[in-house]
């Protein structure tokens, strides 16, 4: 069986050749991440364009995804190739200032008033947790930290502050700007950093331009954002396990179960989940991962996450294709196991607990999608074809993970790129028509074009009205391949 967890890899240095995109897609990679923390829109938008001709070239749907910076604090670059941070050796927090780089003896860090906010024996957190400084002195110039856990610094690791002093407010003005400046050039989904409500994503929504808009990914990543799961998973077109920052703005221990939570709360929402950091981390050196991060991949697989993420293992790492090759390879392992039938039948209960409270339009989109699955089951179809304008209807089924393929027949290249995020589903092209029917045969004519399904195969489809005034998926027919 075809891999039908998706694979996002994060673009950098290491990776943005056409060469090594080429053989990162070929190794699996389904949707690009592109890190506006980590480099100039300029450079991000040179990126896409890269991304948009090897994929076209290999003839394939690779999604693009922008993650804004957010509000978050970062220390000024490192040397390329990075310092260590000796354990208990002193140093210089200081307020960045233009030009600044980071050392060994001291980091700037673009927070002006950070003098002002930090006190003897505060903890600070540089990147994802990895190294933890102690706030030993604090004068008008600087403050001295001893490094309680050492590491390999690189690039411009995020600065924890202790909680409660540092005021996030997301989306931020540049956040918007950068939002309209890629929404503008056709980016597919664009994250936003630490939501922690519904309203953050809906001031990111009103600042999008007219036209066709990219899904906006709301990344959970604080303990608010987790108290308000079900409002912005509700609001966003999917969300993002963002497990760095999670690890050190909650407990420890909670991350396990909050991505369990997060997980299956999106996908009963129909949104694609990705979960994120530190995924296969030692990749960034070595040539294979720990265990422990394999057992990590397999469990999210299990969790029935929609997508996986590599970060610094492609974007700086030492083997981007590799890192992407042997995700891939796990994940593919991981769903050979996966309790397929016990996944259904969970979320349709669920579905039929919640479905006096939904609209009409999800209550019926709900119901046909459960349909479909069922006789994916039950009828022994060879595939279910999903005919779709925006996505909805094929993450309507994808969330139930049937076995078999599904296929999104779409007239949108947008569209496409979109559901390179989501769970199972393989997109396919195919123009819009004026009737039902006309739609379920052209749909089907494109599955057959694609070979996944062949003369004789039984396929169900799932099909709305092109006359009705609200989109909604109403339609499922059982089609015999002729």
């Amino acid at each position: 069986m075809q891999r039908r967890t998706k694979i996002v890899a994060t673009v950098g240095p290491a990776s943005d050749e056409p060469e090594t995109l080429r053989s990162m897609v070929l190794a699996g990679m389904d949707m690009v991440r592109l890190s506006l923390a980590h480099g100039k829109l300029e450079e991000t938008l040179e990126r896409v364009t890269t991304v948009r001709q090897v994929a076209d070239a290999l003839g394939v749907h690779v999604g693009v995804l922008a993650d804004l910076p957010g509000p978050k604090v970062r220390a000024a670059d490192f040397p390329e190739g990075g310092v260590m941070l000796v354990e208990g050796s002193i140093i210089d927090l200081v307020p960045a200032m233009p030009g600044d780089r980071s050392s060994a003896e001291q980091i700037p860090v673009d927070h002006p008033t950070l003098l002002q906010e930090l006190r003897d024996g505060d903890s600070v957190v540089l990147g994802d947790g990895g190294i933890q400084l102690l706030v030993v002195d604090v004068d008008d110039e600087r403050a001295s930290a001893q490094v309680v856990i050492g590491g390999w610094a690189q690039g411009r690791p995020g600065v924890a502050l202790p909680a409660g002093r540092l005021t996030l407010s997301s989306p931020t003005p540049e956040d918007l700007r950068l939002l309209v400046a890629l929404a503008q050039v056709g980016v597919d989904a664009v994250a936003i950093s630490f939501v922690r409500a519904a309203a953050d994503i809906d001031v990111a929504r009103a600042a999008l331009p007219p036209g066709p808009a990219p899904m906006l990914v709301a990344k959970i990543e604080t303990q608010e954002a987790v108290d308000a799961l079900d409002d912005i998973i509700a609001t966003a077109d999917a969300v993002m396990v963002a497990r760095g920052d999670l690890g050190i703005r909650c407990a420890l221990e909670d991350v396990p179960h909050y991505q369990k939570r997060i997980i299956r709360s999106g996908v009963a929402y129909g949104r694609p989940v990705i979960t994120a950091t530190q995924m296969l981390e030692s990749m960034v050196r070595a040539p294979t991962p720990t265990r422990a991060e394999v057992s990590d991949v397999a469990n999210a697989v299990f969790d029935g996450t929609s997508a996986l993420m590599l970060s610094g293992e492609t974007a700086i790492g030492h083997d981007p294709v590799n890192a992407v090759r042997t995700m891939a390879r796990v994940a593919r392992r991981a769903e050979r196991d996966f309790d397929y039938e016990g996944w259904g039948r969970s979320l349709g209960r669920a579905q039929a607990a919640e479905a006096q409270e939904a609209p009409v339009s999800v209550r019926i989109t709900a119901a046909i999608s459960a349909a479909a699955w069922r006789a994916a089951t039950d009828a022994d179809v060879a595939a279910v074809i999903a005919c779709t304008n925006n996505g909805a209807t094929a993450r309507a089924i994808s969330r139930f993970r049937p076995t078999v393929p599904v296929l999104a027949a779409t007239p949108s290249l947008r569209t496409a790129r979109q559901l390179s995020m989501a769970w199972g589903i393989t997109p396919v092209l195919a123009d819009w028509h004026d009737t039902t029917d006309d739609i379920v045969w052209f749909a089907v004519k494109a599955a057959v074009e694609s070979g996944v399904v062949d003369v004789g195969d039984l396929v169900a489809v799932l099909v709305g009205s092109p006359t009705e005034p609200e989109p909604v998926t109403d339609t499922l027919r059982l089609v015999r391949v002729r």
